[in-house]
């Protein structure tokens, strides 16, 4: 693999090995070429190279090769798409505002080889942990419709419980769930193998009704592809397609599994997943997504740091940056940096904030002088800038998170704190400015 170029031909086609080629010629990536298992062993490993991408060879219990580790910062997605850090959030808030349908094709990359004989015990599903329910996707973005609102995508994880049977987290409320309550069983495909603009886009926070393939083709071209067995369009470039239907009352355990929040979720009775046909590529591997890592948490509040921009910009604040901080499991805690211009965009952005993440329970608001990436920045700001009487909003108890384990169960009730770190525009007291030392280079002063 290292002695492969990354040519312009490959880097035109939206495939997750063409991009593993590319970080194996910089020597970006780990390669494993000894056997290893399914059952912990990789992910083990993962944890311990974390964020360093690595693609394992050999898999003691699959003909397929299996890559993790992929897309842990935004650093790497950055990278991907060829921009700086600064500019994914314009990035993605121009591709969710001028979607674009994509090209189909009849010759798609994740249909070279179909299986009709069903076994899902021949691909590599991890078993991420001792305490999982079972070897689980972690990685798969779902492709469902309705028809009334069409296709939707999304991310879904679900654990084998037989050879043609999953069990598939649904969450209340999301379109999917939706779909589910309203047709009774929904045909899905769940995709595996894919680059950020496929990842990104299931993540996104959209009205329903909106294909997020769409969003997913402005971001950068891709094809889409009819499947086999059920009526959606589906990514072309998949490494690996599972086609079946998933039904509302047909249930079993689900779980236990690590949560975003790196705690264990509980064990649920969630809807079955029976897996019609199974297709990939010839050279197909397996994306390995460490649950409640890096990956999982950037790819999760990454997409919703757009959502949350526009609606403080609504708000005629002056937003700077937004960053879903990993801290809060990059999803529960929002950062925001601010040009202030009038004494209350503190207050207006805080609530622009919770309007555009509802599942966000602490919010900060800082000036443009606060690297809101640097925790011990954002400490010194809320050290000398904050007074709770006065700069606290604390919202009445409303549904959080389902993820966040303090919140009420059942009904995910919490309590919503914002935090304005800002300085005043009229300063009475002391100047809220750091000190600035002379900048000074020291080779100056040594003699050669």
């Amino acid at each position: 693999m290292d002695n492969i170029l990354w040519t312009v031909k490959e880097a035109c086609v939206m495939i997750l090995e063409n991009y593993i080629r590319k970080l194996s010629k910089e020597n970006r990536i780990e390669r494993f070429d000894k056997k290893i298992s399914r059952n912990l062993e990789i992910a083990g490993v993962l944890k311990a190279l974390e964020p360093t991408p690595a693609i394992f060879e050999k898999v003691k219990e699959s003909e397929f090769r299996v890559a993790g580790n992929l897309f842990c910062t935004k650093e790497q997605i950055a990278d991907y798409f060829g921009i700086k850090t600064e500019d994914i959030i314009p990035t993605l808030t121009k591709a969710i505002e001028n979607r674009s349908p994509p090209e189909a094709t009849k010759d798609a990359p994740c249909q070279e080889v179909i299986r009709d004989d069903v076994n899902l015990d021949d691909i590599p599903i991890l078993v991420h942990n001792e305490m999982d329910g079972g070897p689980y996707i972690s990685a798969g973005v779902v492709v469902a419709s309705d028809p009334e609102f069409g296709q939707n995508l999304d991310f879904h994880r679900a654990m084998q419980i037989g050879k043609d049977r999953m069990v598939t987290r649904v969450v209340r409320g999301r379109d999917f769930h939706k779909f589910l309550e309203r047709n009774g069983e929904v045909d899905v495909a769940y995709c595996i193998g894919n680059t950020p603009e496929i990842l990104i886009a299931a993540a996104t926070s959209v009205e329903t009704g909106v294909d997020e393939l769409e969003i997913a083709n402005a971001l950068r071209p891709i094809m889409v592809t009819k499947a086999k067995t059920v009526d959606l369009m589906i990514p072309a470039d998949s490494e690996f397609v599972l086609e079946g239907r998933v039904f509302l009352e047909e249930k079993a355990d689900e779980g236990p599994f690590i949560d975003l929040t790196e705690t264990v979720d509980v064990i649920r009775q969630e809807p079955i997943f029976e897996v019609k046909k199974i297709t990939h590529r010839k050279t197909a591997i397996w994306q390995g997504l460490l649950p409640g890592r890096s990956e999982h948490k950037v790819l999760m509040g990454m997409p919703r740091e757009p959502t949350v921009f526009r609606k403080v910009a609504e708000r005629g604040v002056d937003v700077l940056d937004v960053n879903i901080t990993p801290g809060g499991a990059s999803w529960l805690h929002i950062a925001i940096k601010i040009r202030k211009r009038n004494e209350d965009d503190g207050i207006k952005a805080l609530e622009g904030a919770f309007g555009g993440h509802r599942s966000a329970k602490h919010v900060w608001v800082y000036d443009d002088d606060i690297d809101i990436y640097n925790e011990q920045d954002r400490e010194w700001a809320l050290a000398t800038r904050f007074q709770g009487d006065e700069d606290m909003l604390i919202k009445d108890r409303e549904p959080g998170s389902s993820l966040d384990p303090s919140a009420e169960p059942g009904t995910k009730l919490t309590t919503k704190i914002g935090f304005d770190v800002t300085k005043p525009l009229v300063v009475k007291g002391k100047s809220f400015d750091r000190a600035e030392f002379p900048k000074m280079d020291p080779s100056k002063f040594r003699s050669d």
